[in-house]
């Protein structure tokens, strides 16, 4: 019988020491006991998923994971999203992530708009996009959107979670591309000013959606196929569509799971029933957990030790029915302290047979007895050579 793979990727959940927990990561403070168990009985080590040169981020560092060299293959986050939403670019266009956010006084008060949802976030964009005629933008999940321009040559722009609290106008987007991103901007603080869906919100309390911030733009890459490139069928499950992006221009099944938020929110639970249903038919499942990224953005320390530990309830639901091998890592850090993404290397932990040389899931016991650090490309050959 033909092995079967799982890697349960929670995103940003590796840290630094918090003072709030007596000096310990949330992964040393959480309780993991199966994360735990999957180390102790097999093998664990420490990953470098962004290389020297590219920017600590989700996109960046699951390429790599999946064995994609950004270096070769990294084109922006935009046009992997606009893969996921099902958007057709041509070769001269430009695709940029395209966050709502709020800025208040000139200042980054919130890369997420509150988490605005996806409804309000449609409206928004739908009559911004009245007034653009040179760009168009396309709703997405929450305040994660697209922004694309046609013709385009690229520019430098700065992720909005990287400057929460600091001034706007010395992170402006630069290049051939700024003046059309400039102009989009700005038409944005237009309408949404005294918008409905802004009323609406700061009537209940909510922060309004003050403009969009595009950032991460690129053109569409080209990424062999996973089935051809491991021999095996390939599937992904993730609320966040950046991963299910990755997923379609890799050639993977994309899994749409009810409940899956992408937020602190998500059904873990179904998370790993679809897991579980997809692994009878494919070989290899990736599934991404968003939530201990997003408490790592908002500083909370208590919510990324409860998403751990949900994480790792659901790593325990499918352990109770899968006997292939099973690995569990974070994409990339995101601290608390500095409540964005840093290039620091990752644990990760892959059941079965091992050196047996940690005694649990943690940043610490993956440097304690490991020397080596392996490539984020080379984690996958070395997962398959488990089986």
């Amino acid at each position: 019988m033909k092995k079967k793979y799982l890697v349960v990727l929670g995103d940003g959940m590796a840290d630094e020491p918090v003072p709030e927990l007596f000096g310990r990561t949330p992964l040393e403070a959480a309780r993991t006991p199966n994360m735990d168990r999957i180390a102790r009985e097999g093998s664990c080590g420490l990953l470098r998923t962004v290389p020297e040169g590219c920017e600590a981020g989700s996109d960046i560092a699951n390429l790599s994971i999946l064995g994609y060299d950004p270096l070769r293959y990294y084109t922006g986050r935009g046009p992997l999203e606009a893969a996921s939403i099902g958007i057709s670019l041509r070769n001269t266009d430009m695709a940029y992530r395209c966050n709502l956010v709020t800025i208040r006084d000139g200042i980054m008060e919130d890369f997420s708009a509150g988490h605005i949802t996806s409804a309000e976030g449609a409206l928004l964009l739908s009559s911004l996009g009245r007034e653009l005629s040179r760009a168009q933008v396309y709703p997405g999940v929450s305040y994660r959107n697209l922004l694309v321009l046609p013709d385009a040559g690229g520019a430098t722009t700065v992720p909005p979670h990287d400057i929460v609290g600091q001034e706007v106008a010395l992170h402006l987007p630069s290049g051939r591309d700024a003046p059309l991103l400039l102009e989009c901007m700005h038409a944005s603080e237009r309408v949404f000013a005294g918008h409905p869906v802004n009323r609406d919100r700061v009537s209940r309390g909510l922060p309004p959606a003050t403009q969009v911030w595009p950032w991460s733009g690129g053109r569409v890459p080209a990424l062999p196929p996973f089935h051809e490139k491991y021999g095996m069928r390939g599937g992904i499950i993730s609320a966040v569509d950046l991963l299910k992006g990755i997923g379609r221009c890799a050639g993977m099944e994309v899994i749409e799971v009810p409940g899956a938020t992408g937020y602190l929110d998500t059904d873990y639970q179904a998370k790993a029933r679809y897991a579980l249903s997809a692994l009878e038919r494919l070989d290899f499942v990736y599934v991404h957990v968003e939530a201990p990224d997003e408490a790592g953005h908002l500083g909370s320390v208590e919510e990324k030790v409860t998403a751990i530990e949900r994480l790792d309830e659901m790593i325990g639901t499918i352990m109770q029915e899968f006997r292939g091998v099973i690995a569990v890592l974070p994409d990339h850090p995101t601290p608390i302290r500095t409540r964005t993404h840093s290039r620091d290397p990752v644990p990760f932990a892959v059941s079965g047979k091992g050196e047996h040389c940690c005694r649990s899931f943690s940043e610490k016991e993956a440097r304690r007895e490991n020397s080596a650090l392996m490539e984020g490309p080379d984690f996958l050959p070395h997962l398959f050579s488990k089986g």
